[in-house]
């Protein structure tokens, strides 16, 4: 069960939840400045350790157990607005390709050694077009917060939240507008491939959102009920189950960091737990990776979603644990210090 009710109490559980090990953090500090290198030669695979330390409490960190989970689900603004250069049916037809082991984020999934959950979220019911009203009323988007925070298996030492959901982009730009301001022409890009005409109706959607949900740019939360959708939503909630118990988190491109500056703009320090695991070719996720603070692992163009980004840079973080918890120290080797 997950531990909230209303979108209140869910900011609540948020808050409340523990930060890092300060103690394991100092432990590992420690031994990597007695490994077989000179000081800091590994430059942020030492820092990538250090910080993995802290949250899994000790000083030998390990990725044993990772976990990719994607979140499907299908906005009313796609089909109103027609706002993506696919239809919404793509959004299934994908599901079933994760669950037949088709996508990229399957190869990449198996290449890493990661565990691999689809969560198929009321396809056959979008949420509503947010250009009208809130895409969804509070129990919808507590409901899909509850997936999100139940998607999260037992054992799991490093989490990836990803996404499928034609017309996506178009509510991360709007929750990206909404909480960070500017303009929505800051934000909107081409997702799927957009032409012209298509860029201009996103941007339109947005404005048109933006205008008829006011609560959306004061409230985080708000904004994630009234412009996201519910695998948005499941991210988020995902992504605090993690922060809650502890568990070190990696970020994919625009949608999912979207998803995760709601919690940030919920509750300060939300993110602590987090990295960056791309910067995507979506244009406006610099700007939202610089306004959260966060630097990304890789820069490798992509843009396909599904996670895929931030399940490549668990191979960065296997690496830094490997040889943080592998290493020998110099007076293990024999070597002088």
């Amino acid at each position: 069960m997950a531990p909230f009710t209303t979108l209140a109490e869910f900011r609540e559980v948020l808050a409340a939840a523990p930060g890092s090990d300060q103690f394991a953090r100092d432990q590992a500090e420690a031994r990597n400045e007695r490994l077989t290198k000179p000081l800091r030669a590994l430059g942020r695979l030492d820092d990538l350790a250090i910080w993995m330390a802290g949250w899994q409490r000790t000083p030998k960190p390990t990725v044993d157990r990772p976990q990719i989970a994607i979140f499907a689900g299908n906005h009313g603004v796609t089909t109103a607005r027609a706002v993506s250069a696919y239809p919404a049916e793509v959004t299934e037809q994908m599901v079933l390709n994760f669950q037949a082991g088709g996508a990229a984020i399957n190869q990449i999934a198996r290449s890493v050694g990661a565990r691999l959950t689809v969560h198929a979220i009321d396809l056959h019911r979008p949420t509503a077009d947010f250009t009208q009203g809130p895409a969804m009323t509070e129990e919808e988007c507590v409901s899909a917060l509850q997936i999100g925070w139940k998607a999260v298996e037992d054992g799991t030492d490093l989490f990836v939240a990803g996404e499928m959901g034609i017309g996506n982009t178009t509510a991360a730009a709007a929750i990206a507008t909404a909480l960070f301001g500017g303009s929505p022409c800051d934000w909107v890009g081409r997702g799927t491939g957009v032409d012209e005409s298509g860029l201009l109706r996103k941007v339109e959607a947005v404005e048109a959102g933006l205008a008829v949900n006011p609560g959306a740019r004061t409230n985080a939360l708000e904004a994630l009920r009234c412009l996201g959708g519910r695998e948005i939503a499941a991210m988020a909630g995902s992504i605090a189950r993690a922060r809650v118990d502890s568990i070190p988190v990696i970020l994919d491109g625009f949608i999912c960091t979207a998803a995760a500056a709601v919690l940030a703009r919920a509750v300060p320090g939300a993110l602590d737990h987090v990295q960056a695991g791309h910067q995507s070719a979506e244009a406006a996720h610099r700007n939202m990776l610089l306004r959260l603070e966060l630097d990304p692992l890789l820069t490798l163009g992509m843009r396909l979603g599904e996670g895929s980004g931030a399940a490549v840079a668990i191979s960065v973080v296997r690496a830094a644990v490997a040889c943080q918890s592998g290493m020998a120290s110099f007076d293990e080797a024999g070597v002088t210090g």
